[in-house]
């Protein structure tokens, strides 16, 4: 009786083996010859959409592109936004998210790969408030107005960066920093890596010289919270392409970092 029992579990063990293996997107990206993956568009340098020609390029672009070669599959761009892109994973729209900061919030609903980039927050504003604003608390003022994008970290960190301020919370396609290019904001902060891009592609803008970048934070991608089979195989990726130094490499490409 205790073999039978002891045979038994095992069949049991397998079957749900082979039952999780068939209900993981790992199996239906295999079987459909498709990784859905979703992005903003919005991020450089992460992902940048062309309106014309609906193309997306970045780094989160480079490293997708590069997941589906592996997989053996192609690779589609769905479009998303930051207010629903946890929504995205969960609802089945995608597979998988380009990357995300990692949060305590996102994580409720969603899973995360392992981090491959770590980014801080940085305020921005133009440059003839260079006298106005040096510090994180020159902005922390009740007549200083501070811009963030709904659904975003940032969203909030301003409001808990700057709780005298006036926070102006803007929603995609509209961004944070045009309310500071169009005066009907202060300030804004978002990452490093995108206050890089932003002060190279608009002269008027500057990052506030404070002392420090805020909240250092893990990014990663965000998958379907309960399937462990795909969140593994993405995991391993990852490692591989760590060691081969693809990561890095790509990072040199974007100028994740100014020099």
């Amino acid at each position: 009786m205790k073999i039978f029992k002891i045979a038994a579990t095992a069949v049991i063990l397998a079957a749900s083996s082979v039952q999780a293996n068939a209900q993981s997107a790992l199996s239906e990206i295999l079987s459909g010859g498709v990784l859905k993956v979703g992005t903003t568009g919005d991020w450089n340098p992460m992902s940048m959409r062309d309106i014309a020609t609906n193309t997306y390029e970045g780094y989160d672009i480079d490293v997708m592109t590069a997941l589906a070669a592996d997989l053996g599959v192609e690779v589609e761009f769905v479009p998303t936004d930051w207010k629903t892109l946890v929504a995205g994973v969960t609802s089945g729209q995608y597979h998988i998210t380009g990357s995300a900061s990692v949060s305590p919030a996102r994580a409720k609903a969603a899973g995360y790969s392992d981090s491959y980039f770590s980014l801080a927050t940085v305020p921005l504003t133009l440059k003839k408030n260079a006298d106005r604003f040096n510090s994180w608390d020159d902005l922390n003022k009740a007549d200083v107005s501070v811009a963030a994008t709904l659904g975003t970290t940032q969203e909030t960190q301003v409001k808990q960066y700057f709780p005298d301020a006036k926070h102006r919370i803007v929603e995609a396609p509209a961004r944070d920093f045009q309310e500071v290019l169009s005066g009907r904001a202060d300030a804004n902060i978002t990452s490093n890596v995108e206050a890089n891009k932003l002060v190279a592609q608009y002269d008027q803008l500057m990052i506030v010289p404070v002392a420090e970048g805020r909240s250092p934070t893990p990014i990663a991608m965000l998958l379907p919270q309960a399937d462990q089979v795909w969140i593994n195989y993405v995991n391993t990726w990852i490692t591989l392409k760590q060691e081969q130094g693809f990561f890095d490499e790509l990072g040199v490409k974007w100028q994740l970092l100014a020099e």
